[in-house]
């Protein structure tokens, strides 16, 4: 017995705003009949023994120590702009004025 109905996967594009003909709904009802059946198989293993996990490795984050460094003077930086006006990048008006 199929998980999904074709009524349904219409009922679902429906939701998704998707314009599907009725050769992809039957395409799509048994693409995601197959996948429900394999999330199910997923449930049936899933076990309240065996703790949840997201990584099958043990990770460690490391990091690295937060130096104060010298950084780049405001001239510097707008050293290499195209353009600069009030000691700030000057760039190009991409909005005109709304009324």
């Amino acid at each position: 017995m199929p998980n999904i109905s074709r009524d349904e996967v219409a009922h679902l594009a429906k939701l998704a705003r998707l314009a599907v003909t009725d050769e992809e709904l039957n395409t799509f009802a048994g693409q995601l009949d197959q996948i429900l059946d394999a999330v199910a198989k997923v449930g049936e293993v899933a076990n309240s023994d065996i703790p949840p996990t997201s990584h099958a490795v043990p990770l460690t984050n490391v990091f690295r120590d937060d130096v104060v460094r010298p950084g780049l003077t405001q001239e510097q930086a707008l050293s290499g702009a195209p353009a600069a006006e009030e000691g700030r990048f000057r760039v190009p008006q991409i909005l005109g004025d709304e009324e």
